[in-house]
């Protein structure tokens, strides 16, 4: 009896060591995918709470004291560049955040909406006594989210400017190929300004 239970012993050990030399043989002929290095700082600059899944419709965005409740969200596309601007309802009305990469770099504004500005685009143009320089324009898509009073997707049309240093900023936009003018006033912000409370989960 005592030999019958070493013999099987003996063959559950065999068993087991050629199943497992057949598994890390199959395992080193499978190719094998090489792995994509991580930024190291890649939330160091607070980008965790702006991303498309923390922000859009719902979320409550805190600035200088004042809850704001994200009513809509607009994602502008050109080429491979994407950025996004969240339409805001609360403070002074009319107000939205604009979120963007620009080399690796989060850029954030605050902008309001100012319909009462007619102005047409040129390479430099004077608002309320300052003057604004054009840093960029083109042309691009967007899809929208919620409440923005847009189509769900379209063609775009913008033209950014910025004062001399850079953090009083200027932007005309057309969504549609005959959508009117669209002129906002903005400013530079920090992550460090803003709190962020998710929105709910789609």
């Amino acid at each position: 009896m005592n030999i019958t239970w070493l013999i099987l012993a003996v063959i559950l050990v065999i068993g087991a060591v050629i199943f497992l030399y057949l598994a890390e043989k199959k395992k080193k002929s499978e190719p094998q995918q090489p792995r994509q290095r991580q930024d190291p700082l890649k939330f160091a600059d607070g980008s965790a709470d702006f991303n498309a899944r923390i922000l859009g419709p719902g979320a409550i965005i805190t600035y200088g004291a004042v809850d704001y409740v994200c009513r809509g969200a607009i994602q502008l596309r050109q080429g491979q560049y994407i950025w996004h601007e969240y339409l805001l309802d609360g403070g002074k009305g009319s107000e939205y955040l604009s979120v963007e990469y620009d080399e690796g770099q989060l850029k954030l504004g605050w902008w309001i909406s100012r319909p009462d500005l007619d102005v047409t685009p040129e390479r430099e143009v004077t608002v309320e006594g300052v003057r604004y320089r054009k840093t960029e324009s083109g042309m691009g898509t967007f899809t929208s989210e919620g409440t923005t009073g847009l189509a769900d997707s379209g063609e775009y049309e913008y033209w950014d400017m910025a004062e001399a240093c850079g953090n009083r900023l200027f932007s005309l936009e057309r969504y549609g190929a005959d959508g009117p003018l669209e002129a906002s006033l903005g400013w530079k912000i920090l992550p460090g300004e803003l709190k962020v409370y998710p929105a709910p989960e789609a």
